[in-house]
């Protein structure tokens, strides 16, 4: 099984994605389906398509999260993690079964459950995972995600616990 993963970046102490000090792993591909969906580039994330995307070892990012005090959660986020779910499986797979972190990760999709049910089974497996699902639609009034406890930007995204 390879032991490296492409993303985009990582914020290792981010106080904004969810209720806790989480470390944020960034996922470097999406189709920009929200996009497509308003017929305009409406994703804030969009310009990272132009960063370098680096490969890192599962084994460095999981003993960098590991070992810092203030983090307690993982964020992935993107552009979009389920457009690489492979490794995003290795790489909760690995946290899980090799270095026996329970901590919460939390996903940030743009899609919708209904469009990855395969892949939210499969991420059933693991304990602990909770996803953000649904596009954004411009215009829309924010609100509060009480699953998060983090304002989300269009009123039909909303946060699950997929397992615990």
């Amino acid at each position: 099984m390879p032991n490296n993963i492409k993303i985009n970046g990582i914020i290792d102490e981010d106080f904004v994605n969810y209720r806790v000090p989480s470390m944020t792993i960034m996922f470097p591909y999406c189709n920009f389906k929200c996009n497509k969906d308003a017929g305009k580039i409406v994703c804030q994330n969009y310009l990272l398509k132009k960063d370098e995307i680096k490969e890192v070892s599962i084994d460095d990012l999981c003993k960098r999260y590991i070992n810092n005090k203030i983090t307690s959660a993982i964020v992935c986020q993107g552009l979009e993690p389920f457009d690489s779910f492979e490794e995003l499986y290795r790489f909760i797979e690995k946290l899980r079964l090799i270095y026996k972190c329970y901590d919460v990760v939390v996903i940030y999709t743009g899609y919708y459950k209904n469009e990855i049910l395969w892949m939210i089974e499969e991420l059933k497996k693991f304990e602990n995972i909770i996803v953000k699902f649904g596009r954004y639609i411009p215009d829309e009034k924010p609100h509060n995600d009480p699953v998060l406890s983090v304002k989300l930007s269009s009123s039909n995204q909303y946060a699950e616990v997929i397992s615990w």
